[in-house]
């Protein structure tokens, strides 16, 4: 607004200026003194001299005012014109609040956090051909995957570069989750060589486990849910689950279950990773919420296998590229 008015108002005060100015000449010329032997025009010229005085004050104190003025409007309408940019307070002195996981969300770092996000796609499409056997197609993911590692780095130098306590932890945290996350991924790799299709599916598990740690602790995630136990919600509706006994009939990867106990329970998921160390605990991938799908390990008594007819996981509806 004050861009657009402000050609006209330093118009409109620069044709006052000049008619005060056309005033004061006018004046000068009538008011001008000329000397007389008489007292009567002694005291007449003394009068003219004395008012002339007293415009020429006023019309200096107008000419004053109308510069201030017109020098405060080209001020504002300069500051008008700026870029917002260099109006806006800068983000770094913002102070975001932290999430669950006391990490502040930093959004200064949209573009590298959506682009780390989208590494979950590639995950997610590599899923889809593990589970397929696809060994072939398998077998180009590693390469792809190890050139995200400058991003995850950039990242982690962005969000938290100062030498704070605070950052400093994290920046240890999350270059721990990108070295085992690529520690596995030479597993996968040897694994898939080898077409050994346990140990792939190991190793894909433990991938998407430090992926979704490092999204978690960076601040990435689009949801934080807030929930801490959801079996009280279930405590009258405990029947309202539906699944097979999962110590008989025990879940396996590929698997659609449900979490019949823990925190989590009443949440669907597939279980992408059965873990052969005695643990008896398997991975499972929760069903895609917000954009986004975690990584639980659980004991296998508490993924269930869903009973009748269950939409297939949704990996396997990603249009596979034409090559």
């Amino acid at each position: 607004m004050i861009q657009r008015y402000s050609s006209v108002i330093v118009f409109l005060l620069c044709w006052i200026l000049r008619t005060e100015s056309f005033s004061q000449n006018k004046n000068g010329r009538t008011t001008r003194v000329r000397h007389s032997p008489t007292s009567s025009t002694s005291i007449t010229t003394s009068t003219s001299v004395q008012a002339s005085v007293d415009g020429d004050s006023a019309i200096t104190e107008r000419r004053k005012f109308l510069s201030n003025t017109m020098g405060a409007v080209v001020t504002m309408a300069g500051i008008s014109a700026m870029p917002n940019q260099a109006l806006a307070q800068p983000t770094a002195t913002v102070s975001p609040e932290p999430n669950k996981y006391g990490v502040a969300s930093n959004k200064r770092l949209g573009g590298l956090a959506n682009k780390i996000r989208n590494i979950c796609n590639t995950m997610d499409e590599m899923q889809r051909d593990l589970m397929q056997e696809r060994w072939d197609l398998v077998a180009q993911y590693p390469a792809q995957l190890r050139s995200y590692v400058p991003l995850l780095t950039a990242y982690t130098d962005s969000a938290f570069p100062s030498e704070a306590p605070s950052d400093w932890g994290l920046r240890v945290a999350l270059r721990y989750e990108v070295g085992r996350y690529f520690g596995c991924l030479e597993r996968l790799r040897s694994a898939v060589a080898k077409q050994n299709l346990n140990d792939a599916y190991i190793a894909y598990a433990d991938m998407s486990l430090h992926l979704d740690r490092y999204l978690k602790v960076g601040g990435i995630y689009t949801f934080y849910d807030d929930v801490i136990d959801n079996e009280k919600y279930f405590d009258k509706y405990n029947d309202a689950l539906v699944y097979s006994d999962p110590i008989k009939d025990p879940a396996d990867v590929r698997d659609l279950v449900v979490l019949c106990k823990g925190p989590d329970k009443g949440k669907t998921g597939i279980v992408i990773g059965v873990y052969q160390d005695g643990s008896e605990t398997c991975a499972v991938k929760m069903d895609r919420y917000k954009g986004m799908r975690e990584i639980r390990v659980v004991p296998r008594s508490w993924a269930a296998k869903r009973l009748g007819e269950q939409d297939p996981d949704d990996v396997f509806l990603i249009p596979r590229k034409a090559t």
